[in-house]
């Protein structure tokens, strides 16, 4: 008779928690879908890394609406991130299932996220690498995807992505490496901010090495291939 209590306490409990969890998430999304997020928890860990490097602290982003971002930035994204994105939901099963291939030949791991996938994990979720973020990232791609449009996906994907050092969004990325504003940059400009996507830390869109000379050139050809966007 205790333990039949106990499991009835414990299961109200589990429900409280699952209704809280799911009514908060989906509120959260829901106003993400006409509020721009104000700063993600990758923007808060690379300013505090930089203060312990004895660094100043630094976040430089300013957000544009979509139509203030060039289309050769959109393109370049989609070219170089993730080509299916207007078609898929959320994830590339063909993607995901060559990176596994690919990681269990080489050291070096590559990732199959979608631009949806790494809207959700920038504006919702911490940074590392775990089999549970895995699990919210693929939660929060599945509500981004139910209540936004590819539009708004693409909008925030290219306001809080991570383009330098500090430097967060396609515009502070155009004025950073080119002093212009978003709307501005040409088909190469973006390629070349889209190629070091990857590893922004690492590498510079303006002093690039031969490999992201090479990547900005297959952006640049997917990019003709892709024609118009249809948002």
């Amino acid at each position: 008779m205790v333990l039949t209590g106990i499991k009835k306490l414990i299961w109200y409990f589990v429900k409280i928690f699952l209704i809280a969890f799911f009514g908060i998430t989906i509120l959260w999304v829901l106003l993400y879908k006409v509020v721009n997020p104000p700063v993600t928890w990758l923007m808060i860990t690379r300013g505090f890394e930089r203060k312990a490097d004895g660094k100043t602290w630094k976040i430089d982003k300013t957000w544009k609406d979509f139509d203030e971002i060039s289309i050769n930035m959109k393109k370049a994204a989609v070219a170089g991130e993730d080509q299916a994105f207007l078609e898929h939901n959320g994830f590339d099963f063909k993607a995901i299932e060559r990176a596994i291939k690919k990681n269990a030949k080489s050291k070096k791991v590559i990732g199959g996220s979608t631009i949806s996938q790494q809207t959700a994990k920038n504006v919702f979720l911490w940074p590392g690498r775990s089999w549970v973020r895995k699990g919210f990232e693929a939660y929060f791609t599945l509500l981004i995807e139910i209540f936004w449009s590819k539009q708004r996906i693409m909008e925030v994907y290219l306001n809080v992505i991570e383009m330098g050092n500090g430097i967060y969004g396609a515009e502070a990325a155009a004025q950073a490496y080119f002093h212009k504003p978003a709307a501005n940059l040409s088909r190469r400009e973006a390629a070349a901010i889209a190629a070091i996507f990857p590893s922004p830390l690492k590498r510079s869109a303006t002093n690039p090495t031969k490999f992201i000379r090479h990547r900005r050139y297959l952006i640049m050809q997917n990019m003709k291939r892709l024609g118009p966007l249809d948002f």
